[in-house]
């Protein structure tokens, strides 16, 4: 009983890994999608589409995973979710520089208020 508890130890430390990174997998996918349902008006399309064949991806992955497909490694699945979150990682901050830089170039500094358009401040 004991060789085969040392037997299969291996086996159960990397299923465990799998588990826990298809759990991290899944909580990455969902968090990304209600990022692009969110910001969906404001994204490039062709790469939120590309974003959302990712997580299509991962998240079959994560079913595999789940189901006992063992032929899945938890190297693999760290792989696919951090390829997932390098891509909505990087569309997200094009969509973050581009709402900061959009202010300051509608701003009209002849209409802005304050002490600099003449008015007196109390």
């Amino acid at each position: 009983m004991i060789d085969d508890a040392e037997k299969y130890q291996e086996v159960d430390k990397e299923r465990k890994s799998a588990i826990e990174g298809a759990n991290r997998a899944d909580s990455v996918v969902n968090d990304t999608e209600a990022a692009l349902k969110e910001y969906e008006g404001s994204l490039d399309k062709a790469e939120a589409d590309a974003i959302r064949k990712k997580m299509t991806a991962l998240r079959e992955t994560v079913v595999k995973v789940q189901s006992g497909d063992s032929t899945i490694t938890a190297a693999q699945l760290k792989e696919q979710t951090s390829g997932l979150q390098e891509a909505s990682g990087s569309l997200f901050d094009k969509l973050l520089h581009a709402r900061a830089d959009a202010p300051n170039q509608s701003q009209d500094p002849s209409s802005s208020t304050g002490p600099e358009s003449g008015e007196k401040k109390e």
